[in-house]
């Protein structure tokens, strides 16, 4: 088999990718090691940057989006037994997030994608690419005991911090970032109406907590847990008491609780490698770069990836310039690491680290009281939040 572009993993990255190369013409085919139904039953993030917003828009995947997605204006920052909400809106001269979950996001473009006819081919095992150093790249997999080969111009690795296409890259020809945080963070979804019509993110000496929803009638919620706990120690009643240790009496008494449907445990790290080319070879997403959730990040920087991606490979078939894929990795990662570093920013003043202690606790709420007091801080934040142009 033989096409323009192969795009390992059918994640929103590697989708969304796919979507904007057939709307441009590009013949694409998309790998992925799992079934269809696996994938769209994990759950993810689901706080959407107006850019992303904007992408779904021109992939022609974006109506129900519109039509059930949350528009938020702002959230609250709660700490010292106070809630502080952050006018996003305001502060950006009208911008917002859209409340959508990853898994609606990536069934959208799954559905897009089918009904153009193109192709995707689940429970691909042991894909590899190879020769992507040089002008005739491929990539084999394995399929029901059968060894399959695509010829291809371009490979775009989508298929996250475990795939193979990372590592496939040369090591010598690789730097690797990473910061792995002593916490992690308990979550659960259960069909119970939101504490809040927006987000809480909560400072607590008990540990950061989040009471986020995935519409009017489900909630998602995580607290700061220790890296050794066991999803089975904790009973919903006992993260039921312990969230609301951790917020403000008046969110405390508000809180509708319920038996949970969905509960995990999630270690948090920064990791961002570089470059973001191997010659014929492009990583995006998750591939490349791994933000701690606090900020919201993570889809969003997989969406501007694409646009980069997706803009560099359009200009190189219509125009016959490497002008865009020569500049790929550079303007991705410039993004990336701003994305980066407020997201670990978000990360050390919200989280109880191990040498927090009282000290530290009260620095992080001088910092909160400053940020929430001073408009030119909250500006900062809130732009950030909302997710800087591409």
């Amino acid at each position: 088999m033989r096409t323009q572009v192969v795009i390992i993993g059918s994640g929103p990255s590697g989708l969304l990718l796919g979507q904007m190369l057939h709307l441009a013409g590009i013949d694409a085919v998309i790998l992925d090691r799992v079934s269809k139904d696996y994938i769209l039953g994990r759950v993810r993030a689901g706080v959407l940057e107006e850019g992303m917003v904007a992408m779904l828009e021109r992939a022609k995947a974006a109506t129900r989006l519109h039509q059930e997605g949350l528009p938020h204006d702002g959230f609250s920052l709660a700490f010292d037994g106070r809630d502080h909400r952050i006018d996003l809106h305001h502060l950006t001269g009208g911008k917002r997030v859209m409340v959508y979950g990853q898994t609606e996001v990536t069934r959208d473009l799954m559905e897009a994608r089918e009904a153009a006819g193109c192709q995707t081919i689940y429970d691909a095992t042991n894909v590899q690419p190879h020769d992507f150093d040089g002008q005739t790249p491929y990539v084999t997999y394995e399929k029901d005991g059968v060894t399959h080969r695509i010829d291809c111009d371009f490979i775009a690795g989508c298929d996250g911090f475990h795939g193979s296409s990372r590592k496939a890259v040369p090591q010598a020809a690789i730097k690797e970032f990473e910061k792995i945080y002593p916490f992690g963070w308990l979550g659960i979804l259960a069909e119970v109406p939101p504490v809040s019509h927006e987000l809480i993110y909560a400072n607590h000496p008990r540990g950061f907590a989040l009471c986020s929803m995935r519409s009017t009638t489900r909630s998602r919620y995580y607290v700061q847990c220790p890296l050794d706990d066991k999803v089975e120690d904790w009973s919903d009643d006992r993260f039921w008491d312990e969230i609301r240790r951790r917020l403000p009496a008046h969110h405390a008494e508000a809180m509708v609780t319920g038996p949970s449907f969905e509960k995990s445990i999630a270690p948090l790290r920064s990791f961002v490698t570089e470059p973001m080319r191997f010659g014929r070879l492009f990583l995006a997403g998750d591939a490349a770069h791994i933000v701690p959730p606090t900020g919201a990040k993570g889809l969003n920087l997989a969406a501007s990836d694409i646009f980069y991606l997706s803009e560099g490979l359009i200009e190189f078939y219509k125009d016959k310039s490497t002008a865009g894929i020569d500049a790929y990795s550079a303007r991705a990662l410039s993004r990336v690491w701003k994305a980066v570093r407020f997201s670990w920013w978000m990360t050390t003043m919200m989280h109880r680290f191990p040498d927090t202690g009282d000290f530290g606790q009260r620095i992080q709420e001088a910092e909160l009281d400053y940020l929430v007091g001073s408009v030119a801080a909250s500006t900062a934040l809130a732009e950030n939040y909302v997710g800087l142009p591409y």
